[in-house]
């Protein structure tokens, strides 16, 4: 009996046809049939409900059902897919344990039906808390977790050195919050250098190494460090960044991922990923003028 993994009913919002080039859809369905489509392509799918920030138990936990339903369907239709949240988004604004007994009830249901959970990371004020979790979900057992680790703070190595002996996968990403300088590298030079110095360490230390990258400085590193380890590698990439260069490297045999966010509240989300690099604002601008 699944009675309780029934998504909340939503207001139907058109996403406009600019938007679904980085949004996948407005339903959980919709979702699911994108995520259909990329395996079609080679590509793996990482489901995301967009949200973040509830400050009351009701719609985080709400949104962590609506995960748990995922998780069943990405199950059910043996789709090569994962799901990931937001700490802030199940729970952490409200309190640490509310997050920790949130993201229990994903892992368990993901557990059961052999789904992998990614927890991402938000700005630096999170990551104990965040951490402190996917930590003590990776040992229960058959619990396949992992969780976005950010190049650019300063901790990432002792991040990593911790994460090392527990079964927690690292989706390495670069970083995109606005951190202060106290805490986080600020040059995008030094950022780079970390993130080389990081996917080494992940590569030398660890299982498989996930690469969350666009940049196709980094994704060449990981085939060298790839041949010179033998490490299992993937790389995971946004919708709408790069999709070309998804599907060739799906087509050249390199394990490829696709961040896939859905939902009514894709407005936020599609003005960050339309803003962050000139080549999205100008792609938004030819479908505008055209």
């Amino acid at each position: 009996m699944r009675s309780f993994f029934i998504p909340r009913r939503r207001v139907s919002v058109v996403i406009p046809p600019i938007a679904n080039n980085f949004v996948a859809a407005e339903s959980p369905e919709g979702a699911l049939e994108h995520a259909a489509d990329l395996n079609k392509r080679g590509v793996s799918a990482i489901l995301n409900l967009l949200g973040e920030h509830y400050h009351e138990r009701t719609p985080a936990y709400g949104d962590a059902e609506e995960y748990r339903y995922l998780v069943e369907e990405i199950a059910d239709r043996d789709l090569d897919a994962a799901v990931s949240v937001k700490p802030s988004q199940i729970g952490l604004d409200v309190g640490a344990d509310v997050f920790a007994e949130n993201l229990a009830l994903v892992v368990e249901c993901a557990v059961d039906r052999g789904v992998f959970v990614w927890v991402d990371m938000e700005d630096h004020t999170t990551t104990d808390a965040t951490l402190d979790a996917v930590v003590e979900n990776a040992e229960r057992d058959g619990a396949a977790v992992g969780v976005a680790i950010q190049a650019n703070l300063k901790r990432t190595g002792d991040d990593l050195e911790r994460l090392a002996d527990t079964d927690v996968r690292v989706r390495l990403v670069k970083g995109a919050y606005d951190e202060p300088s106290a805490v986080a590298h600020q040059d995008k030079a030094r950022v780079n250098e970390a993130y080389e110095s990081h996917l080494e360490y992940l590569f030398r230390e660890f299982e498989a190494v996930s690469v969350g990258s666009h940049d196709p400085r980094m994704v060449s590193l990981a085939r060298r460090l790839h041949d010179e380890y033998g490490t299992p590698y993937e790389i995971q990439m946004l919708m709408g960044v790069r999709d070309d260069a998804q599907f060739d490297l799906a087509a050249d045999g390199v394990q490829v991922t696709q961040y896939a966010p859905y939902g009514s509240k894709w407005m936020q989300y599609f003005y960050r990923r339309v803003m962050e690099r000139k080549e999205n604002l100008l792609f938004a601008a030819r479908a505008v003028l055209t």
